[in-house]
């Protein structure tokens, strides 16, 4: 018989099936969707995101045919169409600079051009100064339009105008109208607000060439250059020539072949295989996501369609006749999800590019819709429906028409082969694990762990379950009949429970490693000062009054301290050195934002280096009191007394030498902020006159402060800053890593719970419809709902996290074990090992307990009584 007229009745009965039972298809559409919808929408966001030079024309070279930057020096460059991806250069300090007239001649031809002048400079706000990307260009020429976006007022067009953009108009604040100050003292008057094309995250201003007082290098310039018709790639490899960069119109359109590609850059199209390897098994991981949540639904399709199958194979059809039915709905609900998910996809991506535009530095480019992508997406949706519909399928198949038609349920008894199977993949998985932990690079072979993992636990799944309904003897009611129905209808009971748990598996792995990764940056992190406190380091040349003045006016409840120590100053270097006999170095490392030996004048240790001499506090005081000094050291050091040795680079050689009393101080890398404290004696002693080398501040200061200070001392000096500790802080990707690993743990979870849970109710109506026929109470048939889920999302959550501490624990070993934390501190462990409880607990306790009661809440305590053969 012809293919397609097989299929043809299969795929008939599939779809009426489908549209016979809409509440069930809509669950089956939404687990095929969902996740087609979210890579969709991902896809989009990431191509949207990734500017392609191709894409960005405008942005670089405007309405010219090219970009064409030299630099002092260069006489030679080799580079890919866009130079932002791949250039190298040769250099001669000695070489002529370049002028517009080398270009017209390397071209052949004259052009007109623009010149960009860019420069970084100060400019001044209310709070004192900022550092500002500073342009001079001509915006009313047509060769410059596309890279600059005007907002407000309009492009400054004469000396003395100037624009701004919206950073640095908030940040002045300015307005249209005001006066905008350079560091230099030079003004000029604000007549507009722009946007460059590309940066949007930093401070700019843009001036007509001359109108800011711009300097650069000698032969350093960029024009944008109207060629009079296409710059081809023979024309920028003869830029190249004279040790021109280009940014050529056409090339970037259509660039070149890589053969027609210097070597030299290594250009090359192929694909990473370590890149390429993550993919495979994130692709891996998400396909049996999605065929795991779907499992359930097709299952319950299957025991809808079991009388109406074998009265087919009653009446002469084969298994294989049986499976295709089932397949079928498989294609029809995964072409239609698969179709849903992508547009659905497109239209979520294009949402969400604004608020993904927030948290750019730079600007997107054009809605970018990859369709060869999608069209993979698309197959990969329909591919999940197919694998999940394949073993109902199966099962369907193989039961028995005798029992099916007498009303009984027609399941094979389970076999052996599975739980055993499983086994054998975990303890491959552990093997596997454990091998990757001791191997250089053996994150790959644990991320193959963990999907073995998962795989041997799915199998053993049945055998959970079947010992649950064992213990479940004394369960209440209604977890009673809910874990043993689990245990009787296992078709779609294991998909769930393993869908669920495969889930918190990926997320405890993704979490202990993320969490263990940022215990080992909170161990060695290095603080410079106490935390809460604050130093400034003024540079030579600014009076201490002045910063003190600076800090009075914006922090007026902080208490400002001088530090006392040898001058550090460029123009007078000086510092000191310690020796013991037998010892080669007592320190091997320190890391402080103040003088590296401070001289304490009153006999008492400098408050931000309190904590590091601890308990050694009175013996280190009475040292100084008697002249002598502190020493941090790191190692074993048996003795009373150290040689100073003061060096100046003013005089290229030795102040003094003198041996003093002292006390050793045991620290650590991470605990030493200075080498020690001198008294005033062991400084004269050694020629050292001290001098105030920063100060210290102590009180509460707040980011806003912060910023508003810094601003001020660089009104002061270019050089001037204030450094707040605040201990370790969680950058923001994992804080971001955190809050996706949890929602996306919860989503799915309760994503797959709940799809789960209603459809065994849907199954299980005749049960309950029983249940209601022998007296139970309406709110029985609540309490088995919210069994159901509580079973489905509890034992997956527990088995999740048991099969997710396998990869988890494996991979700290080569995420955080490193040589380098023992040099740092020899206390520290090898590895690090953190786990997220709080992210565990709410996977294991309160997400099962929550899709509990909205099951509980949302689930109709009445049903009409039906047949049991129904």
């Amino acid at each position: 018989m012809n293919p397609v007229r097989r299929w043809a009745s299969a795929l008939r009965m599939a779809r009426r099936e489908a549209w016979r039972a809409k509440g069930r298809s809509v669950l089956v559409l939404l687990m095929i969707a969902l996740p087609v919808l979210a890579v969709t929408a991902a896809d989009v966001v990431i191509q949207t995101s990734d500017v392609k030079p191709g894409e960005a024309i405008e942005r670089t070279v405007g309405g010219a045919d090219a970009l064409v930057t030299v630099e002092p020096g260069v006489t030679d460059v080799v580079q890919a169409p866009d130079p932002d991806q791949m250039s190298g250069w040769t250099t001669r300090p000695s070489a002529r600079p370049r002028t517009l007239d080398d270009v017209q001649e390397a071209l052949g031809r004259e052009v007109d051009a623009v010149e960009v002048v860019r420069s970084g400079r100060q400019v001044t706000t209310d709070a004192g100064r900022t550092y500002a990307e500073l342009y001079e260009t001509d915006l009313t020429s047509s060769l410059t339009e596309g890279t600059f976006r005007l907002v407000q007022g309009r492009v400054p067009a004469e000396i003395g105008e100037v624009a701004v953009n919206g950073e640095l108009a908030e940040r002045g604040p300015y307005r249209v109208g005001d006066e905008l100050t350079l560091g230099s003292g030079s003004s000029a008057t604000v007549v507009g607000i722009v946007e460059n094309a590309v940066i949007r995250s930093s401070a700019i201003a843009v001036a007509p060439p001359g109108g800011l007082g711009l300097k650069t290098p000698e032969g350093r310039h960029a024009w944008l250059v109207d060629a009079g018709g296409p710059v081809t790639w023979a024309d920028v490899q003869a830029l190249n020539a004279i040790g021109a960069s280009v940014w050529s119109r056409t090339v970037l359109t259509d660039p070149p072949p890589a053969s027609e590609i210097s070597p030299e850059l290594g250009y090359s199209g192929g694909t990473d295989d370590a890149w390429l390897a993550v993919v495979v098994l994130v692709v891996v991981m998400a396909l049996l996501e999605v065929v795991l949540l779907a499992g359930p639904a097709f299952a319950v399709i299957a025991r809808r369609l079991q009388r109406s199958l074998a009265l087919m194979v009653a009446n002469g059809a084969t298994p294989r006749q049986a499976r295709r039915v089932v397949i079928a709905s498989g294609v029809v609900l995964g072409v239609v999800g698969a179709t849903l998910g992508v547009a659905l996809g497109l239209l979520v991506a294009w949402l969400v590019l604004p608020l993904v535009q927030q948290f750019q530095g730079s600007y997107l480019g054009p809605y970018d819709v990859p369709w060869l992508h999608l069209l993979g997406i698309a197959g990969f949706g329909l591919l999940s429906a197919l694998l999940a519909a394949l073993v109902p399928a199966w099962i369907a198949s193989r039961q028995d028409v005798v029992a099916v038609l007498a009303g009984r349920r027609g399941d094979r008894k389970p076999s052996l082969r599975s739980p055993l199977l499983g086994l054998v993949l975990l303890g491959a998985g552990i093997a596997l694990a454990a091998y990757g932990a001791t191997r250089a690079g053996g994150e790959y072979v644990i991320a193959v762990s963990a999907v073995v993992s998962v795989l041997g636990m799915i199998l053993l799944v049945p055998v959970v379950v079947v010992f649950l309904a064992r213990l479940a003897r004394r369960l209440p009611l209604a977890l009673r009949f809910a874990v043993r129905d689990a245990a009787r209808h296992r078709t779609r009971t294991v998909p769930a429970v393993a869908a669920v748990a495969a889930t918190v598996a990926g997320v405890v792995a993704l979490g202990i490693g993320n969490a263990s990764d940022t215990e080992q940056s909170r161990a060695t992190y290095t603080p410079l000062l106490a935390v809460g406190q604050a130093s400034v380091s003024p540079p030579s040349g600014v009076a201490l009054a002045d910063v003190e003045q600076v800090l009075e006016q914006y922090l007026p409840d902080a208490s400002i301290t001088p530090v006392m120590g040898p001058d550090s100053s460029i123009r007078r270097y000086t510092y000191v050195d310690t020796r013991v006999e037998g010892v080669e170095s007592v320190l091997s490392g320190y890391s402080g934002s103040l003088s590296s030996f401070p001289v304490s004048e009153d006999g008492t240790i400098p408050s931000h280096l309190a904590d590091a001499v601890g308990d050694d506090r009175a013996a280190a005081e009475r040292v100084l009191a008697a002249g002598g000094a502190v020493v941090f050291i790191d190692q074993q050091v048996d003795a009373d007394e150290v040689k100073l040795v003061a060096h100046s680079d003013r005089r290229s050689g030795v102040l003094g030498r003198a041996t003093v009393p002292a006390v050793f101080v045991e620290v650590t890398q991470l605990e030493a902020r200075a080498q020690g404290v001198l008294s005033p004696e062991a400084a004269a002693a050694v020629g050292v006159e001290p001098v105030p080398t920063g100060l210290l501040v102590e009180g509460d200061i707040s980011e806003d402060q912060e910023e508003d200070v810094n601003e001020a001392l660089l009104a002061l000096d270019a050089d001037a800053s204030m450094y707040v500790e605040r201990g370790y802080q969680a950058g923001d990707d994992t804080l971001i890593i955190q809050l996706v690993l949890g929602s996306l743990g919860a989503v799915l979870m309760l994503g797959g719970t709940l799809t789960a849970t209603f459809l065994s109710l849907s199954d299980a109506r005749p049960d309950l419809a029983t249940l209601s026929a022998v007296g139970a109470a309406p709110r029985t048939r609540r309490a088995v709902a919210a069994s159901y889920a509580l079973v489905i999302a509890l034992v997956g959550a527990l088995l999740g996290v048991v099969v997710g501490l396998i990869p988890g624990i494996a991979v700290t070993y080569p995420l955080t074990g490193a040589e380098w934390v023992q040099d740092l501190n020899p206390a520290l462990p090898d590895h690090f090992l953190a786990i997220p409880w709080a992210l565990i607990g709410s996977l294991v306790v309160a997400l099962p307990l929550l899709t509990a009661l909205l099951v509980g809440v949302f689930t109709r305590s009445r049903l009409p009584m039906v047949s049991r053969i129904d």
